[in-house]
């Protein structure tokens, strides 16, 4: 059973394809979501970097918590988490240090060598991590 399952979201409608899949399958485990974005400010020279990166995790946090209230709305248990960092790594170490069952998320589904040019988030995480992970390939 998935009790624990996290959600990587970047913002993107490919990253939000996982969603229908996702109340199905978090209402028949009774399991809890934790919406996870990763927010890393890429800064130019004579930018504040500290206050780039303040307004990126605060549009994250708007971000997720619409994609909360929409999950909430329709019957799932649900939170959000911004981390920092780079995303792979980030996620790895949030569902190490949080015990997750499951990590679902989208993916284009590509294979060779365009995914080795534009590499793959979800392919480092599978890589990386040896919990369960639903991939859900969306054009």
């Amino acid at each position: 059973m998935f009790k624990k399952i996290l959600v990587p979201l970047d913002g993107s409608k490919l990253a939000e394809g996982i969603l229908p899949r996702l109340e199905w399958l978090a209402k028949v485990h009774q399991g809890e979501v934790t919406l996870l974005r990763v927010a890393l400010a890429h800064t130019f020279p004579g930018v504040d970097p500290t206050q780039h990166q303040i307004n990126v995790v605060r549009e994250a946090e708007e971000y997720l918590a619409k994609v909360e209230a929409n999950l909430k709305s329709v019957g799932v248990k649900v939170n959000s988490v911004v981390r920092s960092g780079h995303d792979a790594q980030e996620i790895v170490e949030h569902a190490k240090d949080r015990g997750f069952d499951l990590i679902a998320m989208s993916t284009h589904g590509r294979t060779g060598l365009s995914q080795f040019v534009l590499g793959s988030v979800a392919s480092k995480v599978i890589h990386t991590f040896s919990v369960p992970i639903l991939l859900c390939r969306v054009c």
